[in-house]
């Protein structure tokens, strides 16, 4: 039996765990976002209005932008105006970029998803001046020339920012750095990240790749004191190997439970950057963010390999589920996480093909999630030597509270047996408000512009609710939210 302990401490699930990712990289922007004023499929502003709504449908909160790699060899003047100045994206295909979607773009996808936004900064390939000139033409409310450029070009007032990424992945494509490179840099460049009216700007420093503590421990120990958010990229891939990834599909029992084996090392993860985070910050002022993390595959054959086009299936819904419910036992210090990708791309909400649109897996996985969003984390006990949100060998579970009850949401990574619970709440269950699954005949279960609803919730019924208790019954590889009103 899990007893829900109510009197336990307790932290707040920042909705901002629930954020996209959205890189100029293969079909994400151009056709997935951006498609066009003169394009015949539906959009307003030039940005495709199916997927807008698709994702206002999941309460999407913020979206990094523009990268991702691409970030730091982004030079955001090129992206502004009536005369757009095309570059080569050096890091996906060598295609050229029209830079059609840029900076004020943006900000209206952000509107049109009553979104936040959170922008990285170019710190590989740029200068303090261009970030200076960035932050100062998107906020700045005066007749600088920054402020007089961006009026010229037609937006009169400026756009609040919520969060600025100073670099991205300065260990690899940002830059190659040191870690005491990079501090000193980023020290440098976060000065001139200023803010301009009543609405501060958080400062998100480049942090770590995987299990890189040595980056975290010289970030914190020589800038923590000038950053909001450290960041933290981890990738889910079944076989380690980034040369020799696997395939999205057509996978076998071995490889299922070796994804689902490297996706629950984000725990681990977790735990010992967040140890050495608490060492240098004990009261938590600055947040983890893990701004990329995912399953990453092969490319689907026939695609362009630097475009990261790869299916969605069951198993990554399931790794969505543990993923989300390990950013929930720690997010007293994770308050922000960005799925890699937002459209077509790794691990995506959403695929298109010209005019078509469906929905993942995962994309389900964050419908279910949803009564999360900045909810309090409940803490339960469960039984003695059981991993944190444990439930047996293959399940995990999550638990928060808010004014209209309880949400508890669990995963079974099994591909052949069910996964039983009990869960005991502090008084009697008066109503079930709702109570939905996702599950799927096959491990590598998808959807298909030709199925699209192959994989796709239904009613949960494997349920009984006696005085305090909330029995369930979850079958082999699925994923469940059942709503409990007291």
């Amino acid at each position: 039996m899990i007893i829900v302990d109510d009197d336990a401490a307790r932290h707040r699930i920042d909705r901002r765990i629930y954020g996209q990712f959205a890189e100029h990289l293969g079909r994400c922007i151009q056709e997935g976002v951006w498609v066009g004023t003169d394009s015949p499929i539906p959009n307003k502003n030039g940005i495709r209005s199916d997927v807008v709504a698709a994702l206002r449908r999941i309460r999407v909160p913020v979206v990094r932008w523009p990268g991702g790699c691409f970030a730091d060899d982004y030079h955001w003047m090129k992206g502004i105006g009536p005369e757009r100045q095309p570059m080569v994206n050096t890091h996906w295909g060598g295609v050229i970029e029209p830079n059609e979607f840029g900076t004020h773009e943006y900000f209206e996808l952000l509107d049109q998803l009553d979104a936040e936004a959170y922008i990285n900064g170019n710190v590989g390939s740029g200068t303090v001046a261009e970030m200076q000139d960035w932050v100062e033409y998107m906020t700045l409310d005066s007749v600088s020339p920054m402020a007089e450029l961006r009026k010229r070009h037609g937006r009169e007032q400026p756009w609040k920012l919520e969060f600025f990424g100073v670099g991205n992945e300065s260990w690899g494509c940002g830059g190659n750095m040191m870690p005491l490179e990079y501090a000193n840099q980023y020290r440098r460049f976060q000065t001139y990240v200023r803010t301009y009216g009543e609405h501060p700007i958080a400062k998100i420093a480049c942090g770590a790749n995987a299990d890189d503590y040595e980056w975290t421990e010289v970030l914190m120990a020589r800038a923590a004191g000038h950053m909001d958010g450290l960041s933290l990229h981890y990738y889910t891939i079944p076989t380690g190997e980034w040369d020799a990834k696997g395939s999205a599909t057509g996978f076998d029992d071995d490889t299922w439970y070796a994804t689902i084996g490297r996706a629950r090392k984000m725990e681990e993860l977790l735990t010992r950057h967040g140890a050495i985070m608490d060492r240098y910050d004990p009261q938590r002022r600055v947040g983890l963010v893990v701004d990329e993390w995912g399953t990453w595959y092969d490319v689907e054959p026939g695609t362009e390999p630097g475009f990261l086009h790869q299916q969605s299936t069951m198993r990554d819904a399931v790794v969505a589920a543990i993923t989300l419910n390990a950013f929930h036992r720690h997010a007293s210090r994770v308050r922000m996480a960005n799925v890699a990708q937002m459209v077509n791309v790794l691990q995506a909400m959403i695929l298109t093909d010209g005019p078509d649109l469906v929905t993942t897996p995962t994309y389900h996985v964050f419908d279910l999630y949803q009564d999360h969003q900045d909810a309090v984390h409940v803490e339960a006990i469960g039984e003695p030597g059981e991993r944190p949100g444990g439930l047996g060998t293959h399940g995990d579970y999550t638990i928060s509270r808010t004014g209209r009850g309880y949400t508890v949401s669990m995963a079974n990574a099994g591909l052949e047996h069910e996964v039983s619970a009990v869960f005991a709440f502090p008084s009697a269950i008066t109503d079930i408000p709702s109570a939905r699954i996702l599950a799927a005949a096959d491990a590598d279960s998808h959807n298909t512009f030709e199925r699209p609803h192959e994989v796709a919730p239904a009613d949960f019924v494997d349920y009984r609710v006696d005085g305090v208790t909330l029995s369930v019954t979850l079958p082999p590889r699925s994923v469940a939210t059942v709503r409990v009103a007291q």
